[in-house]
């Protein structure tokens, strides 16, 4: 069973059905589809590798891709140069649905449910004295229910960040993703993901104890620092969410449940990516489901350990250090120059990469030398 219809429960459902065609899979979720997320709804090369693994890589070949991708560090550095691989940025009330239908379409069966209570003391799980299935998937997102009635605490705030998503009118041939990051209140950044029709999602995020320090209310804050940040950009339909980072992880399920995606506090402490994370969590975590319905959580554990461990040391690291506006500066303004920093900076933002010692000598020597000798001046690459 997988609780939350979402990128993470969707992945779920597929992987397991891809695995044992024949199963029996049922996926709840307390709205129906399509409905709206707000999220950045941008779908990196990662992501697409996921949709390939779940047997629907053409899934969004209708959306054109994004090619660009341009970062203005606290300091005013900016970069921009193509990306290795395309992103894409496809509104969640489309690609949620997607994933719905594709799943029902491979034979799980979809209903409209609130879970409101769970039962691990069986030999299955029992939610609302109805349900009944030898492993649970939660991926109800980052105010899991499932998560609460299994006795995990949420993410603590100081792991949390808030962001505001809305639309905006852009013109049709923008096909630049803008990262532009503020130094009030860092770590802070707005961006504009063009989605190739006219449109953009755009949207401002930072950590909530620092939206709490401002002393002013929430929405003051973050809807004029957007439009402070993107003021050719003037957004429509916005809408606040909550984001639990990577950084304050909890256990990743506890007894016959599962957690995946916003549910396990999969979200990249960097940029907030979590459609990768959740994919790729949601996968293993219905395969997992598949291969030892008895005791799925140890292998799930292995799975992410190795699907994910190292890189999120590494983000872990990183955004520690990132609490200085001056590393952050340093790391943009060396990728100015060096386009393999570049690709590593969207590797680790956007997927499961890692920090080479190279590499990370290279940024530490630029942050050391911008220290002694005073910020450098903004550049960008042509």
């Amino acid at each position: 069973m997988v609780v939350g219809g979402g990128p993470a429960g969707a992945a779920a459902a597929l992987g397991a059905v891809r695995m044992r065609p024949g199963l029996r899979v049922l996926l709840l979720d307390k709205a129906d589809f399509p409905r709206d997320k707000a999220c950045g709804d941008g779908i990196a090369a990662h992501g697409r590798d996921e949709l390939a693994k779940l047997g629907i890589p053409d899934l969004i070949d209708d959306y054109r891709p994004t090619p660009r991708l341009s970062v203005v560090s606290p300091s005013g550095v900016r970069v921009s140069a193509d990306v290795a691989r395309p992103n894409h940025v496809v509104p969640r009330m489309v690609f949620d649905a997607r994933l719905v239908e594709a799943a029902r379409a491979a034979g799980v069966r979809v209903r409209r449910h609130r879970v409101r209570t769970l039962d691990l003391g069986g030999p299955v799980v029992v939610i609302d004295g109805r349900y009944r299935a030898r492993a649970v998937v939660a991926a109800d997102g980052a105010n899991s229910a499932v998560r609460r009635l299994i006795g995990l605490p949420a993410t603590a705030s100081r792991h949390t960040a808030i962001a505001v998503r809305g639309y905006a009118d852009v013109p049709a041939d923008d096909d630049v993703q803008l990262i532009a990051m503020q130094k009030a209140g860092w770590p802070a950044y707005a961006w504009s993901f063009p989605i190739g029709d006219g449109t953009a999602n755009v949207g401002f995020g930072m950590l909530l104890p620092r939206l709490h320090a401002t002393g002013a209310p929430g929405r003051q804050v973050l809807h004029g620092r957007l439009a402070e940040l993107l003021p050719d950009r003037p957004a429509r339909d916005l809408r606040a969410h909550h984001l639990p980072l990577s950084t304050g992880r909890p256990s990743p399920g506890a007894g016959r449940v599962m957690l995946a995606g916003d549910a396990a506090s999969l979200i990249n402490p960097l940029t907030g990516e979590g459609i990768y994370y959740a994919l790729l969590s949601g996968r293993l975590a219905g395969e997992s489901a598949v291969e030892a319905p008895g005791d799925p959580l140890p292998l799930y554990r292995r799975k992410l350990r190795q699907a994910l461990g190292r890189h999120l040391r590494t983000t872990d690291v990183l955004a520690r250090l990132a609490q200085s506006t001056g590393f952050i500066d340093a790391a943009i303004g060396t990728a100015v120059h060096r386009k393999e920093v570049f690709d590593l900076l969207v590797e680790v933002g956007l997927g499961s990469g890692t920090v080479p010692p190279p590499l990370a000598l290279a940024v530490g020597a630029r942050w050391l030398r911008d220290t002694l000798g005073g910020k450098g001046r903004s550049a960008s690459r042509p």
